[in-house]
């Protein structure tokens, strides 16, 4: 079974953010407002999405 892919854009800075969302929004691969990336659908990826819902958007594309 294929994985799909999810498409996560940075929409907020992380300046003033606790250290754990700053090393989050890291892990996910993002370095700047507006700045995307693609990244497999996973749960570890899912986890991270919920813990910084409020800095980044995202959305299923297909493979």
């Amino acid at each position: 079974m294929a994985e799909g892919q999810l498409k996560i854009t940075q929409i907020r800075s992380t300046i003033g953010r606790t250290q754990d969302q700053r090393a989050t929004v890291r892990s996910l691969g993002l370095k700047r407002i507006r700045h995307t990336v693609v990244q497999p659908d996973r749960p570890e990826i899912r986890g991270m999405l919920r813990k910084v819902p409020h800095l980044v958007t995202f959305e299923e594309v297909d493979a």
